[in-house]
């Protein structure tokens, strides 16, 4: 099995929306995915594209993608954000996920950047080991915040 590495393409989004349905199922909430194929389409790919994806393909059939952002972070300057790295169910644990982390990687460096930086929920430990031996450092005394969609609109109307 040849796994191969590539910038993703406008024509990929159904696919890469696919996985990122996939996740939401995994991580026990199909119902939060609200971006669309056409999101991805027009944010990925518009004149100031709001994010880089790479695919992993084996044969013609795309089984892994990594979705990553440029961050700026006040202690270390330019970030960058990996938002999420999905690797389908089926493909998992066969150095799918290794060469789509190694990817963001090179491309960080590439950049210039200080820091990679992603989370990765508490249970998830097949992930966690991954990540952990791979050389990332899980810092558990943090917390993730979000101000969601309705978050915003009470937040504004106080």
């Amino acid at each position: 099995m040849e796994v191969q590495i590539r910038d993703a393409q406008k024509a990929d989004m159904p696919s890469v929306h696919g996985l990122i349905t996939e996740l939401a199922v995994f991580e026990n909430e199909p119902e939060a995915v609200k971006v669309t194929i056409a999101d991805l389409e027009n944010d990925g790919f518009g004149e100031h594209p709001l994010f880089h994806c790479f695919v992993a393909e084996v044969g013609n059939k795309i089984v892994g993608i990594a979705l990553i952002y440029p961050r700026y972070s006040t202690w270390s300057g330019p970030v960058v954000h990996l938002e999420d790295l999905i690797v389908t169910a089926s493909m998992r644990g066969k150095g799918v996920g290794s060469k789509l982390l190694k990817e963001v990687v090179k491309h960080g460096s590439a950049l210039g950047v200080r820091r990679i930086s992603w989370e990765v929920l508490d249970w998830n430990e097949p992930a966690i080991r991954f990540y952990e031996s791979n050389g990332a450092k899980i810092l558990r005394d943090w917390d993730v915040v979000h101000l969601d969609e309705e978050g915003i609109k009470t937040f504004l109307k106080q």
